[in-house]
Order: structure tokens, then C-alpha cells, then sequence
């Protein structure tokens, strides 16, 4: 990394945190097969993206959705560190945005409406009064093409979609890329590009639910130690939706600036932030802002295995959801039924509602000038 981007090295190697990459690898591969047939007919694909010190990711075409994310351990043991299910069906069937691409607008927009160039425009309500993650039928329920599969230094692929001027109740066609890299050292680049015909809205990022453990396992992932730099965050009303203030997290449980366990404050009913989102469920606002090259975001470490997750973006924000929803009824990978605190959330991000809140990083995109949202999962053990 430049620039700023240098200090989440340095924080890694502060923390005690290795490479997985060891001596360099010769190339990371990129193989492709059918993952499955939807209803209709339509061809699901999978790539997986393999590299030599044994982090890998499968990546579907339904929801452009991250299937598995696999890394060793100190003890050089590969886990499965994302949930999500086993085949197709689980994501058609029973969706709960496990790993998915999600937009047109990630998050929530209150009361499905915002208003552009003075016209105003209703989404579909989702999320009992808000619209959630693109409205229902975002891009995580659409079938991506496959633009390029490539194996080299960095194995990638290539999707894309085109949804249309009106979709889920959107102006403008917008055109969007998503590519996942992923190099010889073991990290994961997820690029998002979209272009549009009219100016519009636009917030993309993956839905991937971590448990650095692996997933399933039965202590779940709330004793692993979690780092956010944000000194702010946007506190919420009882629909979760920010009220428009910026909240110093100092002196509360929303206080990640040096690492704690994710449990610590989730139980603290004496907050009515954990009231209303049942636990984390919150933008925080990092202290970077918007950068050119992705910068830290967050860190998770599970000291048991010693695996370590940095997550990088160029976005101002990252949504740190604690699993708080999942509720026994959906039965993940290998059978394992998933139940609150399983995994976290942490969502690189334009701030939530932000097109009804002028203070916040606009998330308006115009002809002639793409979106792009950067975002890394960097993968590493500690000492």
C-alpha cells in the first residue's frame, strides 16, 4: 500500500501479525465449473481463486456473492471463514445476504424515498419501513456474467450486470463491475464499478459474515478481538436508521480503537444503541474518510487459530453488524445451524441513508463519472 495505506501495515506487524505468504509464490490460479441451474434455466457458475499458501475464495455468479473464503491457521489448519451454505439452493432459497454483492444501496434508505434534482423516488420497503440492501430484489438475487477468469500472479474474475433505468424504483441504467483478485500473498481485492446514463444513487459492497474460527464452530465468533478506527460513529433511531449526528465513541462500548472482544457491550442493555440494534448493527465513521487507495477499515483476530482479518477500503465508513438477526431457523455449510453471534459483519461503506442526510459523504453518481469502491480482505496469522 501508499500513502496512508501504510499504516494498516504497520498496525498488523505492531499487533504481531505474519504474512501467510511465506516465500513467493509462482502464480494463484482461477478455475471455473457449474455451480447450479435456477428455476428458470439460467446457469449458475462458480470460481474459485486458489493461492499456493492456501487461502482460496468460490465466488458465484448468482449475487456476485463471496461462497467461501478458506485460510490456514498457526497450526496450518484451512477453515472456511465466512458463512453461507454448502449449494445453490441455500442462497435462492433461504437468503440472508451471506457474502453477497449488495446494492443498488447497501444498508438502509428511510421510508424507501429520497429526493435527486428535486424529483423524488420511491423503493420498495424491505425492511418493515425502510428499504434494505437494494429493496428485495437487489443485485444479490441477480445472476452476474462472467467477463474474464484469469490465473497469474493475481488470479481474478471478472462479473458484471446491467441493471435498468427504474429497477427497484432507481433512475438511470447502471452499468457494474465486480472484480475479485486475489494474489500470492493471500489477499482478496474486491473492486465494485458502476456506470450510469442519469445521475443517480449508488452503494456497493460485500455482505460477508466472519468467523475467524471457522465456520459454525460452537463458541461462535463474540470472544474474537475486533479493532475499528473510527473515533465517530452514526448513532440510530428504533427503525435503525442514523439520526444525522456523529457520536465520539470514547468513554462507550462503541470504543474499537484498540482492540476488544466483540462481546464486550453487547449485552450492555444500559445503551440504548445496543437496545435498538439488539447488539452492533452501526455505520461507524472512520477517521480516514474517503481515500484514493483502500486504508484500514477494520481488524478481527481470533487468537485461538491466530488468524487475523484486515479489511481495507476507500469508502468512509463501515457497517459493524454483530450477527444479531440470526436466529436459529437457517441451517449453513455442513449442517450447522447458525444462531446469533456465529459471525460479524463489517461492511466498507458510504454512511447509511446518507441520500436524506446532506452532511453525510454524498453517494450521488452522475454520467461521466464512475462509482468505484475498493475493498480488501487481507488475510494474515499472528505470532
Amino acid at each position: 500500500m501508499m500513502g496512508r495505506g501504510k499504516v494498516s501495515l504497520g498496525l498488523a506487524i505492531l499487533l504481531g501479525s505474519t504474512s501467510l505468504g511465506g516465500q513467493a509464490a509462482s502464480a494463484a490460479e482461477a478455475s471455473q465449473e457449474v455451480a447450479g441451474t435456477l428455476a428458470d434455466g439460467t446457469s449458475v457458475q462458480a470460481i474459485t481463486l486458489k493461492a499456493a499458501n492456501g487461502v482460496s475464495a468460490r465466488i458465484l455468479t448468482y449475487g456476485a456473492t463471496l461462497q467461501t473464503l478458506k485460510a490456514p491457521g498457526r497450526d496450518g489448519a484451512i477453515a472456511d471463514v465466512v458463512l453461507g451454505y454448502d449449494n445453490l439452493a441455500g442462497y435462492v432459497d433461504h437468503p440472508n445476504y451471506f457474502g453477497v454483492t449488495v446494492g443498488r444501496y447497501a444498508n438502509r434508505i428511510a421510508g424507501g424515498a429520497f429526493a435527486l434534482d428535486g424529483k423524488s423516488y420511491r423503493l420498495p420497503l424491505n425492511d418493515k419501513t425502510n428499504s434494505l440492501h437494494g429493496g428485495g430484489k437487489g443485485f444479490d438475487k441477480q445472476v452476474w456474467k462472467v467477463v474474464s477468469v484469469k490465473s497469474g500472479p493475481v488470479a481474478s474474475v471478472v462479473l458484471s450486470h446491467v441493471s435498468p433505468d427504474g429497477d427497484s424504483g432507481y433512475p438511470g441504467s447502471l452499468a457494474t463491475t465486480v472484480t475479485y483478485s486475489l494474489d500470492e500473498a493471500g489477499a482478496l481485492t474486491i473492486a465494485f464499478e458502476a456506470k450510469t446514463d442519469k445521475p443517480t444513487i449508488v452503494n456497493l459492497t460485500n455482505h460477508a459474515i466472519f468467523n475467524l474460527a471457522g465456520e459454525g464452530v460452537p463458541q461462535g465468533a463474540m470472544g474474537q478481538l475486533l479493532t475499528i478506527p473510527a473515533s465517530a460513529y452514526t448513532p440510530v433511531d428504533d427503525k435503525l436508521i442514523p439520526t444525522g449526528e456523529l457520536r465520539q465513541v470514547a468513554g462507550s462500548v462503541f470504543d474499537f480503537r484498540a482492540p476488544r472482544p466483540v462481546a464486550d457491550g453487547l449485552r450492555d442493555g444500559r445503551d440504548p444503541q445496543i437496545v435498538a440494534g439488539r447488539g452492533y448493527d452501526h455505520n461507524f465513521a472512520l477517521d480516514k474518510g474517503v481515500t484514493a487507495r483502500p486504508e484500514l477499515a477494520a481488524r478481527l483476530e481470533d487468537a485461538a487459530s491466530g488468524r487475523v482479518l484486515e479489511v481495507l477500503s476507500t469508502e468512509p465508513g463501515v457497517q459493524f453488524y454483530s450477527g444479531n438477526f440470526l436466529d436459529g431457523t437457517l441451517v449453513g455449510k455442513q449442517g450447522h445451524l447458525y444462531r446469533m453471534g456465529d459471525g460479524i459483519a463489517l461492511e466498507p461503506q458510504k454512511f447509511p441513508d446518507a441520500p436524506n442526510h446532506p452532511t453525510f459523504v454524498s453517494a450521488r453518481v452522475d454520467p461521466g463519472k464512475p462509482y468505484r469502491h475498493t475493498m480488501i480482505y487481507r488475510l494474515s496469522v499472528a505470532r
